[in-house]
């Protein structure tokens, strides 16, 4: 007999239900007829019982189909009466079997109805085993249960017939099962498996599912916790903004956080401190053990800083704020000047969007509090973080942070610069003086634009004016700044190629064209003097040089210049503002915190300090750096515009490498987020943990959860719905397309123009950011991903072939009402055709009316396991991230190649018989097998009249019959007209 063995753990954040603003938990487990309960934990909402209830289960085949119900009550004594606080339904398919491999999960709490009020989560462990188990003493003897089972696979389970009648009435209460994962614990590693948890829809759906996700291989540990979990955060949009202040309305996806707030203007008539008599003055924040410090200025008695200082409210460690006027002395100790004092329960509070706080004046103290000379002008307020100066403040968790590297922790804004494809068709040259006049030259055109290059073939006509008829691509940003470089080469051996001729052209004269009507004139433009005249010593002679070259240049402004991998792309709009449409819709982030982070810095003694990266089009924001904590906490919310739901935003997770001057180390990743926006529901919050997914060649590894708010307002429901109509790339795309190849390379561009604009802004947003939130690296050969790419197809074909299994069922009788019922229906059919289209219309509208109730809750997010990244071979990984060109020994390059054969040699053979099969239908009327191709036409005369003198109603009935004959009718044996087909000759004994 085995056991089944459920650790009530603790519980966090109940409702209160005693009136007093507390309650008196306790944990109530049914299972099978078996009903045990936990001690009561008196006045407590994050109660811990940590005891162990013991169940009997005498069929272990049985317990994957049963249900566990764990549900919190409070205790209401002496009226021995229990209010409800919540419930979790666990699936048995779910329990693992063995000690080892069972971990701690944490569930969130379900209502029982509509009206229900419930909060808070339970932490539990399940688990069975076999034999006897020696439970807590106090933990009352489990009752023996009746067996049952709610599955029809299970009927040939001894025991079932005896309690169907029981299973019909928990059918009636069976719900849907959704996945949570728990959050985990703090530090590094990987989380517990997932758990199937009921809800609200059936159980049976999602059954196989949960078993899926919990298929491993002999021997490995189950996955780590890779899912989504789903939280409720208390804010403001989600409490209809009761209570909330003016900010509820525009700042409502994250949690308000308080600041007290420093606004240090200026100085005036400042004493001289030095014996020459000058001072560098500058300003100390001291709050507690908090101290913040202004720039100072070198002599200078009425300085100005304009620096605000942040200090979190529920951080303030002292009652009075203090601001020290210090003078700056290298040599001795700084020199006191003066001060001012502020109690804290005296400051305003600043509710936006009411006008910032107006600074004051205020005369300086000395240390004994007697007026001194000197003025400072400061204003002190509390506020959130929806103050405009949140942004730009210094922070107090930055106080071992110079000023110079202080704007690296900042948020900011950043816009794409907008870019365009330029186009050069270079067509010919006249009157070249080649390098050497002893043979026949070899010219080609080497183009220039920033740091692109790109080159023509050689010319065929190898003469004095030869011609290409080539075009080039290239990517061009504004402003228009940078010149083309067009320079005609004479190839005189490998590697020795001579200038004949070079021009400048200036991009802001190159005319923009929007469409491929619109016809761009070429034209004749002079070439300057050869480089090998001025190596002769002809420098200073002038001589009119007459060659030419004939370009037509534009710059296609009616493209859409890709910078992200298609598939996720967050902006479709062309280059041309004439060609974008209006938004349909707002989207808003709240970029709430992280928890479990990876500490990247703990060979420094540090944990780590991270900071998100958000794309979205051309916007980027950045939030700002939380340092030396595994568990953030930003707040911060950003909104952009929508011009079509179609499109993907990344979240990316960085560590910030670039708080010391002296470090010049890369920012490392942490991890990405993506999200479509076309698979949320309209004006919904979704809140969610997402995990934080990085695969290194060592594997894949979680480096923590990513807690987020979004939600997808839409403004123009007639614009968004008429957008699934439209193209989904600008009309040139289409009309005037560019090749796959040259896309690659284009995007590459894009990719680098964008990093060296946006490094180059202050605060800067580093390469290595936009390399991965753009995925720069995402059309390398990865043999995961094409791993990947077959499961999914064969995905999608295991529909197919389940169609056809269903079929084969109806056609072998293995259910004869349902082939009598199909007969019936064809025979409606044929006797009425028009009836054919409405009903596979019809059908095709209640299946998908019916798989409603199955939608999916959650948002779309990077899935490991689609992505074959949870069982990858080292080796894959190693393969994967290797640098191109190769640096690894020749023996792993060697082996890698022998598996790229082995690989390419199966899709080699699945090519060949695709190919097979089409060159055999050809066969049928190219007549390479002349007695096929008589024997088919002979036939195709025969059904032909006999068609022609049939009713086609008639046809249709002789076929359906004959189809769904009975199998005693059937033969074994492949079917004439497949042993044809078969026969007919292919292309494939040709091949060498």
């Amino acid at each position: 007999m085995a056991k089944l063995i459920v650790e009530v753990i603790n519980a966090s954040d109940l409702m209160p239900k005693d009136g007093q603003g507390s309650a008196n938990p306790f944990v109530e487990v049914h299972f099978d007829d078996q009903r045990q309960r936990t001690q009561t934990k008196t006045r407590d909402l994050n109660p811990a019982w940590n005891e162990t209830l013991v169940f009997n289960v005498q069929e272990p085949k049985i317990l994957q189909f049963s249900t566990i119900d764990v549900t919190v009550y409070n205790d209401r004594n002496p009226d021995h009466h229990k209010n409800f606080l919540g419930r979790v339904r666990i699936s048995g398919s779910s329990v693992h079997l063995s000690e080892t491999e069972a971990s701690v999960q944490r569930y969130p709490l379900d209502k029982r109805g509509l009206f229900s009020h419930i909060r808070g989560d339970i932490s539990l462990k399940i688990h069975a085993v076999h034999g006897h188990y020696f439970s807590n003493p106090s933990t009352p003897p489990p009752q023996p249960p009746p067996q049952h089972v709610n599955h029809e696979s299970a009927k040939q389970v001894p025991g079932y017939k005896a309690h169907t009648d029981q299973r019909k009435k928990h059918k009636e209460k069976e719900k849907e099962v959704r996945t949570f994962f728990s959050v985990g614990r703090s530090g590094p590693g990987p989380g517990p498996t997932p758990v199937a948890v009921e809800s609200k829809t059936s159980f049976m759906r999602a059954g196989p599912a949960a078993n899926m996700m919990h298929m491993q291989f002999p021997g490995q540990k189950p996955p780590p916790n890779f899912g989504l979990v789903e939280t409720r955060p208390p804010l403001a949009a989600r409490m209809g903004y009761r209570g909330a202040d003016k900010t509820a309305t525009t700042y409502d996806l994250v949690e308000k956080m308080h600041f007290l707030y420093v606004n240090v203007v200026k100085a005036r008539d400042l004493p001289a401190m030095d014996i020459t008599g000058s001072l560098d003055p500058y300003v100390e924040v001291k709050l507690g053990n908090y101290k913040g410090v202004s720039r100072h200025h070198e002599k200078n008695q009425s300085p100005v800083w304009n620096q605000v200082f942040a200090f979190s409210k529920d951080r303030l460690q002292s009652t009075v704020l203090e601001l020290v006027v210090k003078d700056k002395d290298l040599l001795t100790k700084d020199d006191f000047v003066g001060k001012i004092r502020f109690d804290i329960v005296d400051v305003p509070t600043r509710v936006p969007p009411d006008s910032p706080l107006a600074p004051q004046w205020y005369r300086l103290e000395d240390k004994n509090g007697v007026k001194v000379r000197g003025e400072i002008m400061v204003a002190v307020w509390m506020g959130t973080q929806a103050d405009e100066a949140f942004p730009g403040a210094w922070h107090s968790d930055a106080h071992g942070i110079s000023h110079n590297n202080l704007a690296n922790t900042r948020s900011n804004v950043y816009f794409s610069p907008k870019l365009y494809y330029l186009r050069i068709h270079v067509i010919q040259a006249q009157d070249l003086i080649p390098a050497d006049r002893t043979r026949l030259p070899e010219f080609y055109v080497k183009i220039n634009l920033g740091n692109q290059l790109r080159c023509t073939g050689i010319s065929q006509s190898r003469s004095l004016s030869p011609s290409w008829k080539e075009e080039l691509m290239f990517v061009a940003s504004e402003p228009f700044d940078e010149f083309v470089v067009i320079s005609i080469e004479d190839r005189l051996g490998p590697g020795k190629d001579v200038c004949v001729g070079k021009t400048f052209v200036p991009l802001r004269r190159i005319p923009q064209r929007i469409d491929s009507t619109k016809l761009v004139e070429a034209s004749w433009i002079d070439l300057g003097k050869p480089s090998h005249w001025e190596e002769e010593g002809e420098k200073k002679k002038e001589i009119k040089f007459s060659s030419k070259i004939h370009l037509m240049l534009c710059l296609d402004s009616g493209y859409h210049v890709l910078d992200e991998a298609t598939h996720f792309s967050s902006d479709l709009q062309a280059s041309s503002k004439h060609l974008r449409k209006q938004s349909i819709g707002i989207l808003e982030l709240g970029i709430l915190s992280a928890q479990n982070l990876l500490p990247m810095k703990i060979r420094e003694g540090r944990l780590s300090d991270a900071y998100c990266v958000a794309k979205y089009g051309n916007k980027w924001v950045r939030t700002r750096t939380l340092l030396n904590t595994l568990t953030p906490r930003w707040n911060e919310q950003y909104t952009w515009e929508v011009y079509d739901p179609c499109t993907v935003i990344t979240v990316g997770v960085f560590d910030n490498c670039h708080i010391n001057e002296k470090d010049e180390s890369r920012d490392q990743r942490i991890g990405k987020v993506r999200i479509r926006l076309s698979t949320l529901e309209t004006n919904r919050i979704y809140t969610h943990y997402y995990p934080l997914l990085v695969l290194q060649p060592s594997g894949l590894k979680k480096h923590g959860e990513l807690h987020l708010a979004i939600r997808f307002t839409c403004l123009a429901w007639v614009n968004m719905v008429a957008q699934y109509g439209r193209p989904l790339l600008p009309k040139m795309h289409y009309v005037q397309p560019i090749s796959v190849k040259h896309i690659d390379w284009l995007r590459h561009q894009a990719i680098q123009i964008v990093g060296t604009r946006l490094s180059r802004a202050e605060p800067p947003l580093k390469r290595e950011n936009v390399a991965y939130m753009l995925d720069v690296d995402y059309h390398m050969w990865s043999l995961r991903r094409s791993k990947a790419n077959f499961f999914r197809i064969m995905s999608l074909l295991s529909g197919v072939t389940a169609v056809f299994r269903w079929l084969d069922g109806i056609c072998m009788w293995r259910n004869p009402v349902t082939t009598i019922l199909v007969h019936v229906l064809l025979f409606i059919l044929v006797c009425y055709p028009e009836l054919i289209l409405p009903t596979v219309f019809l059908y095709l509208f209640v299946i998908g009316l019916w798989n409603y109730r199955f939608r999916p809750r959650n948002p779309l997010h990077m899935d490991a396991r689609i992505s074959q990244a949870e069982m990858a071979h080292p080796d894959e990984l190693d393969e994967e991230f290797d640098s191109f060109p190769t640096s690894r020994p020749t023996e792993i390059v060697r082996m890698r190649y022998d598996r790229m054969r082995s690989v390419a040699g199966r899709v080699q053979t699945v090519v060949g018989d695709l190919a097979s099969q089409g060159e055999r239908a050809m066969a049928l009327l190219s007549w390479r097998d002349s007695r096929a191709t008589s024997i088919f036409i002979m036939i195709a005369l025969v059904w032909a009249v006999f068609l022609y003198v049939t009713p086609f109603q008639v046809v249709v009935v002789l076929f359906g019959v004959y189809w769904l004959r009975h199998p005693r009718f059937r033969n074994r044996m492949p079917s004439v007209p497949v042993n044809f087909f078969k026969r007919l000759p292919s292309k494939s004994e040709m091949l060498l």
